[in-house]
């Protein structure tokens, strides 16, 4: 096993680095700190690590001080007692390095049981210099909240934010001149169609569609069958296919409970939940609870789900494929979320789809593809002030793909804004 570690590590260090175009996410080195990423397959996890490695070589780092374990190699095939033969091998190649200088990176730990205890010790005793991956919320902070506390900063990475899709298209993001603007607005409807997983950037109709596939595929059945030991794929695989076809709707699991008891399937509701459970945990969807003062009430409310990228929507779902009114709010719930924001839903009379919490201010959100026609104009500002009347907000905002303008509704400003001057 040695010997093979030795060829992994010495491969690594011998590969030269990708081709890196910076994500958002600035990760600083020498913190005395475990640096864990944690998100969505294929969102970029590993290639800030590229980026990280790739500033530490140009200050001067050497490479010999960089250990890069990718745990989804096929030709690892250790256990957490076995995970000691890592610094074995890598003292063995290099006795001359003290392993404290030695800057560790592994990559999608949670495929060995137990590494928690392992990264503790080697942090307690070797060296601080160590940044992990995952690709499941859930193990990582249980584990990382019992055996890792205080020890460790945690990022969450996910699909490219909108200000990184125009830079990963090359375009600057500025509104001017027209012609730059034109571009922005292009690619505005390209993020909100297709997506924004790094990788499928680089390919277009069925071949990106394939890929999307193969993403849901992988997280489906490698990170909740396999993981969770889950039996019954079938219903499992039309539970997902309910939240993907509901999607910006109050889920209700007891519904998709009686739908499938309708259709002869025998499953207790109770793991429904643990498959809701699941799909947050390996971030395949995002929930948002109602807005309610208490937040006990929050959390017994029906959750609002959001899917974490357009392109699986649309490659997983027809259905939804065409609903550009689903697709746009989508698009806005997971922009605030890329964006750090705290966002729930409201619901009283009428429902307004987002109240974001901003530095302890909330703010009332509607996300609305267009203003067709007066009505739907009208119930999206209806739901809007209702929203602002209950939190005592003298300001809404509607964001829209293309359309701005400003109006005032019973003494409430009502800011109608396009998405990419939003989020810009």
């Amino acid at each position: 096993m040695k010997e093979i570690i030795k060829n992994i590590i010495l491969e690594s260090q011998n590969t030269e680095l990708p081709v890196i175009m910076e994500r958002n996410i600035q990760i600083l080195a020498n913190q005395n700190i475990i640096i864990s990423l944690i998100g969505a397959r294929r969102s970029g996890k590993t290639f800030i690590l590229y980026q990280t490695i790739k500033k530490l070589l140009e200050s001067g780092v050497s490479n010999k001080n960089i250990l890069l374990i990718n745990f989804e190699d096929e030709r690892l095939n250790i256990k957490s007692e076995n995970l000691d033969f890592i610094i074995q091998a890598y003292q063995e190649l290099y006795p001359e390095i003290k392993i404290k200088d030695t800057y560790l990176f592994f990559d999608e730990i949670q495929n060995i049981s137990g590494w928690e205890k392992f990264i503790r010790r080697i942090f307690d005793t070797k060296t601080r210099n160590i940044y992990l991956t995952g690709s499941n919320s859930k193990l990582l902070s249980s584990e990382i909240a019992t055996e890792l506390r205080g020890r460790t900063i945690t990022y969450t990475v996910f699909p490219l934010n909108f200000k990184e899709f125009l830079k990963f298209n090359n375009t600057q993001p500025l509104l001017y001149p027209q012609k730059n603007k034109s571009k922005i607005i292009n690619l505005a409807n390209k993020y909100l169609t297709e997506g924004s997983f790094p990788e499928s950037l680089n390919f277009d109709g069925i071949i990106k569609n394939k890929l999307l596939q193969q993403y849901f595929n992988v997280m489906i059945f490698r990170d909740i069958v396999e993981r969770y030991h889950v039996s019954n794929i079938e219903t499992l695989k039309f539970f997902v296919k309910k939240i993907f076809a509901n999607v910006t709707k109050p889920l209700s699991i007891n519904k998709i409970y009686h739908e499938l008891r309708s259709l002869g399937y025998s499953i207790s509701n109770k793991y429904l939940y643990e498959f809701l459970d699941y799909c947050n945990s390996v971030f395949l969807i995002q929930n948002i609870n109602k807005f309610n003062y208490s937040e006990i009430k929050q959390e017994k409310s029906d959750k609002k789900t959001y899917v974490i990228d357009n392109g699986l929507i649309r490659a997983i779902e027809f259905s939804v494929s065409q609903n550009m009114g689903k697709l746009f709010e989508n698009m806005v719930a997971m922009e605030f979320i890329k964006n750090n924001k705290n966002i729930f839903y409201f619901k009283n009379n009428f429902e307004c789809d987002f109240i974001v919490e901003d530095n302890h201010i909330y703010l009332p959100v509607q996300a609305s593809f267009t203003f067709a026609d007066n009505e739907t104009k009208n119930r999206e500002i209806r739901a809007l002030i209702e929203a602002c009347n209950y939190i005592n907000s003298n300001n809404g905002t509607i964001i829209t793909f293309d359309t701005e303008e400003n109006l005032v509704y019973d003494g409430i400003k009502v800011a109608i804004v396009p998405f990419y001057k939003y989020f810009l």
